[in-house]
């Protein structure tokens, strides 16, 4: 497939190669939003991709709802998003796809009671919703209400283990004082492909949320999750599918209290992709928001996540460095990454302070640095080799 080159990266949808970072990228269309936040991405069956976020004029408003854009198999091109959802009065947001088993598109997300006069903040008024799709993305069904405990937040996918058992994280987010600090992980967890449901916390998990389940073997699982104290993106286990975890540790990744995504590659490596950032000095127990959402890594471990030896900037936004320049940089955020059948490597986030979504497309050499034959071709199956 022949992509053109930069320059170029217009905000409507043209993939680019991008000769110097070897790899290639594109500017959604922002569908005529002036902001644009949290997206999520998923490959269809088909080999179409997916990817959805949240729009409107600010986060927590009631005009913010969920719109989708679809990248057609063999297209160069991401099409003109589509609506998901618009309930006029909830602000809907941190949307995630999942392909069920009745062959249809899951879109997973929040709704919350729009903005109020001295409340800056309304998630603890929250429920998750879901949305279906039986014609790849382009129509959506009625939402349903599947958690309706207020205070249900989500942004990652449902993931299904290998003995079939789904597993949906969440955090519980409450009217506090202490700007969200108090809010701990939740997991629902079902045996009849969401059915039916039960929760199960994360001990003393207060403060970290946006857990990234990764199944390391036959029910050994991780998390990885954004800790509020904007130190350590932080590590928790589970040993039997889920049903129990271990207390968050910190690992060695900076965290800046924002979203973090995870993934377990083909090859068997982990790969979180996260802003390399972090307050210098957290408070215990206090949320922190150092503002610097600036540059956009994917790191790369080869022991589930204990150690993280691999690591590249995969968005370095205006390009300035050090204490004194480092404002003059936009801000590039809540990344999330996925691999599709291909072997390839799909990164979207928010970019230039939420003005869209900015998406990448590369290959695991490509954060190892191994050379490729020829940019844009990969070969899964090499892949696996490492």
């Amino acid at each position: 497939m022949q992509y053109p080159k930069l320059p170029g990266l217009t905000w409507d949808g043209t993939i680019y190669e991008n000769e110097e970072m070897g790899v290639y990228e594109a500017l959604l269309p922002s569908g005529g939003y002036p902001t644009a936040h949290a997206p999520a991405m998923l490959e269809l069956p088909n080999g179409d991709l997916l990817c959805c976020w949240f729009a409107g004029s600010y986060e927590g408003s009631a005009d913010v709802h969920i719109i989708c854009s679809i990248l057609p198999k063999g297209s160069t091109k991401w099409l003109p998003p589509e609506d998901i959802s618009n309930d006029s009065t909830r602000s809907e947001q941190n949307p995630s796809l999942f392909y069920g088993p009745d062959h249809k598109v899951w879109a997973m997300y929040t709704a919350q009671l729009d903005r109020q006069e001295g409340k800056d903040n309304m998630q603890y008024t929250a429920v998750v919703r879901c949305q279906k799709s039986s014609d790849g993305g382009k129509t959506w069904g009625p939402y349903e209400t599947y958690f309706p405990e207020e205070g249900t937040f989500c942004r990652q996918p449902i993931q299904v283990l290998s003995n079939g058992t789904w597993i949906f994280s969440n955090w519980i987010c409450t009217d506090s004082l202490e700007g969200l600090s108090g809010d701990p992980t939740v997991f629902r967890i079902s045996y009849d492909e969401g059915k039916t449901w039960k929760t199960v916390m994360m001990p003393k998990s207060n403060g970290h949320v946006h857990a990234n389940v990764v199944e390391l073997e036959s029910g050994h699982l991780v998390a990885f999750m954004r800790n509020r104290e904007a130190y350590r993106i932080h590590r928790s286990e589970s040993f039997d599918w889920g049903e129990t975890w271990s207390e968050p540790v910190p690992t060695s990744l900076p965290n800046n209290n924002s979203s973090v995504s995870a993934i377990k590659l083909q090859s068997g490596r982990i790969a979180i992709a996260y802003n390399p950032t972090c307050t210098p000095s957290p408070q215990p127990g206090k949320a922190s928001w150092p503002g610097l959402r600036c540059p956009v890594a994917v790191a790369l471990s080869e022991d589930g996540g204990q150690t993280f030896p691999m690591i590249r900037w995969m968005e370095r936004g205006e390009g300035y460095m050090g204490d004194e320049n480092k404002t003059n940089n936009k801000q590039y955020e809540y990344p999330y990454i996925m691999q599709s059948e291909d072997g390839m490597l799909h990164l979207a986030y928010a970019a230039r302070t939420r003005k869209g979504v900015k998406y990448i497309k590369f290959s695991e050499k490509d954060i190892l640095g191994e050379k490729r034959e020829q940019v844009g071709l990969y070969n899964p199956t090499a892949a696996k080799s490492h």
